[in-house]
């Protein structure tokens, strides 16, 4: 159980770097190799620190990103781990079943807004209530994560910001491996989960830039 605590914890102290830094899907991945130690940590959390429910970050961490990169393959996963491990929910702080059917709503919302704003280029993001209903802070949400990952451009604009996606995900993007800075060329949905870099052989995330990188003068 202590083992299992530790791996838990440091798993999830990258995923919260991982996720400081706008690496969403690095965060995803960590938050996922997580879960084999969930049991474990809970059965420690219970016993030591006398709870008798436990947070899950490294659940929480893939119902709040997954969504918002159209990860299904993720959240599938989550679905199957709470029917193979019931304890889990059982002694979880939050209701997973419910929560994992928000995140698939959620992502539904994020395709309706990657569909509006491609028929509606330079939207006002406070004209997304008016148009999409829902919640405001909903919509602000994804566009902010859309923006750190690079798919999508925030201009300020009268005390709101104006949304354009910057390309189609089948058009070219340039992407910076996050283990050794090599940029290159690829459809931009390539970028969203992990490939090979030519460079270092490393499996990894490569960073979606939004603009060409300045040569050195």
């Amino acid at each position: 159980m202590e083992d299992h605590h530790r791996q838990y914890d440091a798993l999830i102290s990258q995923a919260r770097d991982a996720e400081q830094g706008g690496m969403y899907q690095k965060a995803i991945k960590l938050a996922l190799s997580s879960w084999q130690y969930i049991d474990g940590m809970m059965q420690y959390e219970r016993k030591y620190a006398d709870r008798e429910s436990v947070d899950i970050e490294g659940i929480d961490i893939v119902l709040s990103y997954a969504p918002l990169l159209f990860d299904f393959v993720s959240l599938d996963k989550l679905e199957s781990l709470l029917k193979s491990q019931r304890r889990i929910e059982k002694n979880a702080s939050g209701d997973l079943a419910i929560n994992l059917s928000k995140a698939r709503t959620l992502m539904w919302d994020a395709h309706r807004l990657w569909e509006y704003l491609e028929h509606n280029s330079e939207s006002r993001q406070d004209d997304l209530y008016h148009d999409l209903g829902g919640d405001h802070e909903r919509w602000q949400g994804i566009a902010a994560v859309w923006e750190s990952v690079g798919i999508l451009c925030r201009s300020p604009d009268g005390g709101s910001h104006r949304l354009a996606l910057y390309t189609q995900m089948n058009e070219s993007a340039l992407g910076k491996c996050s283990n050794c800075g090599t940029v290159g060329k690829a459809p931009k949905a390539k970028f969203l989960v992990e490939i090979n870099c030519p460079k270092c052989r490393t499996r990894t995330f490569f960073i979606i830039l939004a603009r060409q990188p300045e040569k050195p003068a």
